[in-house]
């Protein structure tokens, strides 16, 4: 078991000012993996106050210093690649085939990004008689989940570090051996003492003290609507920017000239993907009423090739949900489905045969939904589907934009030409048309209570910038 107390502030690695343990499961198993602390308020004040303090001197880099860094910090992630997908497997349960390919993997983008980006970006430019500079608006706070752990990190950290900003981390209390890790990461690649904090805690501690701080001058959040609407109100006292990525309801629209079977098959797979637990998750699938049936006989054929499997074996499955906490109310929202009529075509309540111990989850599927059901409308974040007809294209779309969300959508078509017309009526951040990929380089958040401002690229760089205007 890792013993995990210490926090990093300053450029050291020191214990916390208050005794407060916290243990760590891995969820797969639910054994004890290490202990961490929770940070308090005072404990923040010391990393705010070296980071305000690094600022001085960082905020003034150059870009080429800033570069260097950051291919100092790359190579750092890549030695220690390996240990960053273990270290997610262990803490969250992700397959350690899909820590590596895919959750580890975000790391690296992210900072790939944030060099390439820095490399080309336009820090000044004239216009008629005033210089625009955009400057780093100065030390952040960053409050990250769970679910993609070194994903939200870097994307956060990197451009913050690109732009000459200075930084405290809370990632998640669940799951923190990934921030311990690329804590570590960033020592070794000799980034300044206070440039970059991280302090562990829950929201109740560190969370609501980095959000209300006087010195810090931006919060970027991504978690639960909820929690970012109270971190919102919390942060307006200060008037800092708030930048936050937040849940969703995304719809899977498949229009009637896709290919029913082959769109239904890869949507099944997509939705189950990391255990459900994303927040851009294709959790809604709409279909054509006239070939619904059809849908319905490919979804239950699908859910039954979805394996569930133990993380720390290799192959192409899904591990558990990565908490009890999160387990039961995954649970209870399969029951409501239930309760509310739908029809369960695959999956429900109870753990898969065979996997007593652990936090796993029955792959669910459910038709005949109506949007106004909870299992549409509330985000269930775990490896549940539900299945929606509608009777033509202008009903998908209305039931597309139906939900307090908008962060991601998903369009089926034979025609490329016919989806990006559907795409720009959906309400949503990010659409992607017959499985595309998001690169690491496109814009990445969302519309409504999905949230606000824009992470990845040179979009993310945005909300770590001030402008101001040198007329002359």
């Amino acid at each position: 078991m890792k013993d995990y107390r210490q926090f990093y502030i300053n450029g050291q690695w020191v214990n916390p000012l208050e005794k407060q343990d916290f243990a760590v499961f891995n969820p797969a198993t639910e054994q004890e993996i290490a202990t961490i602390s929770l940070g308090s308020s005072q404990d923040v004040d010391l990393a705010v106050a070296a980071a305000k303090n690094a600022f001085a001197t960082f905020g003034y880099t150059s870009v080429e210093e800033r570069i260097s860094l950051l291919e100092s910090l790359l190579k750092q992630y890549m030695d220690n690649y390996d240990a960053m997908a273990h270290a997610i497997s262990l803490e969250m349960g992700a397959p350690i085939d899909f820590s590596t390919k895919a959750q580890a993997y975000a790391g690296k983008g992210h900072i790939e990004s944030a060099l390439a980006t820095l490399k080309a970006f336009e820090f000044s430019r004239t216009l008629g008689n005033a210089k625009i500079v955009k400057e780093p608006i100065g030390v952040c706070g960053f409050i990250t989940p769970w679910n993609w752990p070194i994903n939200q990190i870097a994307c956060k950290v990197a451009p913050a570090l690109a732009t000459g900003c200075s930084m405290i981390l809370k990632p998640s209390e669940i799951a923190p051996l990934s921030a311990k890790l690329f804590s570590q990461m960033i020592h070794d690649a000799g980034y300044p003492a206070g440039v970059y904090n991280m302090v562990n805690g829950d929201g109740m501690g560190v969370g609501s003290a980095i959000s209300a701080h006087k010195d810090i001058d931006m919060v970027s959040f991504t978690g639960s609507t909820r929690a970012g609407i109270a971190i919102a109100k919390s942060a307006a006292n200060t008037v800092k920017r708030v930048v936050q990525e937040l849940g969703g309801k995304s719809p899977n629209i498949i229009l009637d000239d896709a290919n029913i079977d082959e769109s239904v098959k890869k949507g099944v797979f997509h939705c189950m993907s990391n255990t459900g637990q994303s927040c851009n998750a294709p959790t809604r699938m709409l279909i054509p009423a006239n070939k619904y049936e059809q849908a319905v006989i490919a979804a239950k054929a699908t859910a039954a090739k979805v394996k569930v499997g133990n993380p720390a074996e290799q192959g192409n499955h899904i591990g558990p949900l990565v908490s009890a906490a999160h387990f039961e109310k995954v649970q209870a929202m399969i029951q409501a489905g239930i309760d509310e009529g739908a029809t369960l075509l695959a999956g429900g309540v109870g753990k898969p045969e065979g996997f007593e111990t652990g936090y796993f989850v029955k792959p669910t599927i459910f038709s005949n939904v109506t949007n106004d059901m909870s299992i549409a409308q509330e985000e269930i974040f775990g490896p549940v589907l539900v299945m929606i007809p509608y009777k033509d294209e202008d009903e998908g779309i209305s039931i597309a934009n139906d939900t307090p969300y908008g962060l991601a959508a998903f369009i089926q078509s034979e025609s490329p030409e016919r989806a990006e017309k559907v795409a720009r009526k959906i309400r949503a951040g990010m659409i992607c048309i017959n499985g595309a990929a998001h690169s690491h380089s496109a814009p990445f958040g969302g519309f409504k209570q999905s949230g606000n401002g824009r992470e990845w690229g040179e979009f993310g760089f945005e909300d770590f910038l001030e402008i101001k205007s040198i007329s002359s």
